[in-house]
């Protein structure tokens, strides 16, 4: 039985920053933004959004009343969790209107989560292949304001439902899965920052990624020419060449020219979102799909890291038709709202965050589907507009 990624979906917020615009606020060389990290625009959010409402818009552009019968568990994946127990995927279900007998659950693992996810989402249908499994990546990427990784923040969703003779994408048996205790990337129950050793992190993702290709290789037998395209996960574009060319290094052969040019096209949307955690591969998967001319047949392979750290490497096979299951997101991201230095930074610390009081927020301007309106009695209230 064929199982895999029948359909994608990807939400981000309304506004946006110009990094070079940043860059001239913080006094930096715009391409040290621009090339040296390879970030164009980044997302900023409003109070009135969150992962929930991220995840929710993503989802409602995948479904149908006949696809919300055969929903049997929605997982979401983040490290951007509102709640220390209370799953957000409840949240969601809820906002979506799905049947209460649905399984809900979050995950959490860094950036790697939703990976993990999707292995889970295959066990689920090879044991009832009627089922259909709802899988949201749902990320706000937070470093503080002019700090060394403020240019590396982001926000938005990808959803994805995985099932029986999927439409996008066919997933190959053979994972590999790598991790180890490494304190490169965290965050502590009382920060709302994230705390990262940025170059070591870099190391650190190349060598997972390393090991677990190298191991896939010894379990497979294959080589660079039986991959169509690499993807990987881009907490920011420049990472994922890294990770390229520390598989590729002096070689400049035809496969290896193609293994670059498909990355570029992996990296476009990315360039204008910002880093998204957990979202970021299937960001990067969706950006090479609709970036560029691959045929059915095609093996894509995709590397997935998380710090602290986890990563796998794992393959699938293009469908035919499969650019018809995926919303147009480069169109979508024309009708943002460009916003100033000044005013991101009143968001950015316009945000609900760790607070206990009650409040209400103004959701007029906000045209996304769904909202975060506020917190009382130390419950956050959400509405489907």
């Amino acid at each position: 039985m064929r199982i895999g990624i029948d359909k994608m979906a990807f939400a981000t917020t309304n506004d946006y920053l110009d990094l070079v615009e940043l860059a001239k606020e913080r006094g930096v060389d715009p391409n040290k933004f621009t090339i040296g990290i390879g970030q164009d625009l980044q997302a900023v959010v409003p109070p009135t959004q969150d992962i929930v409402t991220l995840g929710a818009t993503a989802a409602k552009k995948l479904l149908t009343p006949e696809l919300e019968k055969n929903i049997s568990t929605v997982i979401v994946a983040t490290e951007s969790g509102i709640d220390n127990s209370k799953a957000s995927a409840i949240y969601i279900k809820h906002l979506l209107g799905l049947s209460d007998f649905t399984r809900t659950v979050e995950m959490k693992e860094a950036c790697y989560s939703a990976t993990a996810a999707i292995q889970f989402a295959k066990g689920v249908v090879a044991l009832n292949s009627q089922e259909t499994v709802l899988v949201i990546a749902a990320d706000i990427a937070r470093y503080g304001l002019n700090t060394p990784g403020e240019v590396t923040q982001g926000a938005g969703a990808v959803a994805m439902l995985v099932s029986r003779n999927p439409h996008i994408l066919t997933l190959e048996d053979t994972t590999v899965a790598y991790s180890k205790d490494i304190m490169d990337f965290w965050r502590p129950l009382y920060a709302t920052e994230a705390l990262v050793d940025g170059k070591y992190s870099t190391n650190v993702y190349i060598e997972f990624f390393l090991q677990t290709f190298t191991r896939y290789q010894q379990l497979t037998g294959r080589n660079l020419a039986d991959f169509a395209a690499l993807t990987f996960h881009m907490p920011f574009t420049k990472m994922g060449k890294k990770g390229l060319e520390g598989l590729l290094k002096d070689r400049n052969d035809e496969v290896a020219q193609r293994l670059r040019t498909q990355l570029t096209a992996s990296q476009l949307f990315s360039r204008q979102v910002g880093n998204l955690y957990t979202g970021s591969l299937y960001l990067s998967l969706m950006s090479l799909l609709q970036n560029s001319d691959l045929r059915a047949g095609s093996r894509i392979g995709l590397f997935s890291y998380g710090s602290g750290a986890e990563g796998e490497f794992y393959t699938g096979i293009l469908e035919d038709g499969y650019e018809h299951y995926m919303n147009n997101i480069q169109e979508e991201l024309k009708h943002r709202h460009q916003v100033s230095v000044a005013e991101y930074e009143k968001l950015f610390s316009s945000q609900l965050g760790m607070s206990d009081r009650d409040i209400k927020l103004d959701v007029t301007n906000d045209p996304l589907p769904f909202v975060l309106k506020g917190q009382k009695d130390h419950q956050r209230i959400y509405e489907a507009k």
